[in-house]
């Protein structure tokens, strides 16, 4: 069943996977019924989650068959209701790319005026690119970009692009894939076939693979960015294996001035 699982995640795209993937997850999560997980987005709680990832990157205890929450979307959803005021104030809100496990819960919050946008994922209501973001400056008081920026062409104009949105004192998640190994941001356009660049970026549709210095990278695009190891500082053991979070993850937290 995992190698099934696993050929179905490396082949369909996760925004299409998403479309028809729920119904299958909650299929498999009949086999994986208990208590010793839950999730924090969801609240539903299992034996373990379902494995995910690609050849590469697979791993076991990922993806929530109630919600489809990765570890990453777990995180953000503890962080949004422990860190900020995102539960408590009237927010317009810009969710780009937006993952399936939020969209529903933020649209039903009567304190949020949410707005998806995406440059083809077929979840997002607004179809947009984010090099050239079609709101005025100044609209939005929060804004959600997660794992879009080792896609993008241009990632310092993309962010600059999300700052530009914002409204002064509005503040932004924008979380990326990294490796700390790196100093900088590690780019090279010229490994050029399909599976070294997987071996190398993780994914093979990945244009870069930022390094310790990503928080300095969100600095170029205008923000004050508050490197947040909220995980390793705030978070006992116990809870970061109750609902499998990624235990080294930093949240970059970035605001406008």
């Amino acid at each position: 069943m995992k190698a099934i699982i696993s050929l179905v995640l490396r082949f369909i795209p996760r925004p299409y996977l998403q479309l028809v993937g729920h119904w299958a997850a909650r299929f498999l999560s009949i086999f994986y019924m208990g208590n010793k997980v839950e999730c924090p987005v969801c609240n539903s709680h299992y034996r373990k989650f379902l494995p995910y990832g690609r050849n590469t990157s697979s791993r076991e205890n990922a993806l929530c068959p109630g919600c489809l929450s990765l570890e990453r979307h777990r995180l953000m959803g503890i962080y949004l209701k422990r860190k900020t005021n995102f539960f408590t104030a009237n927010l317009k809100v810009l969710h780009v790319a937006p993952e399936y496990c939020f969209i529903d819960r933020f649209e039903k919050m009567k304190n949020l005026d949410y707005i998806t946008a995406d440059i083809e994922s077929p979840l997002a209501k607004v179809k947009m690119d984010i090099h050239d973001i079609p709101f005025e400056a100044n609209t939005f008081d929060v804004a959600f970009c997660n794992h879009v920026m080792e896609h993008v062409d241009d990632y310092i104009r993309a962010m600059s692009e999300l700052h530009r949105v914002l409204k002064p004192g509005g503040w932004a998640l924008i979380q990326s894939p990294q490796d700390m190994k790196y100093e900088k941001t590690y780019e090279d356009p010229t490994i050029t076939d399909p599976r070294e660049r997987e071996i190398h970026f993780l994914q093979n549709d990945h244009l870069r693979l930022f390094g310790r210095n990503y928080g300095q990278e969100l600095e170029k695009g205008g923000f004050v960015v508050t490197e947040d190891r909220f995980v390793m500082d705030e978070l006992s053991q116990a809870e970061v294996l109750r609902y499998a979070l990624p235990s080294e993850e930093i949240v970059y937290f970035c605001q406008k001035a």
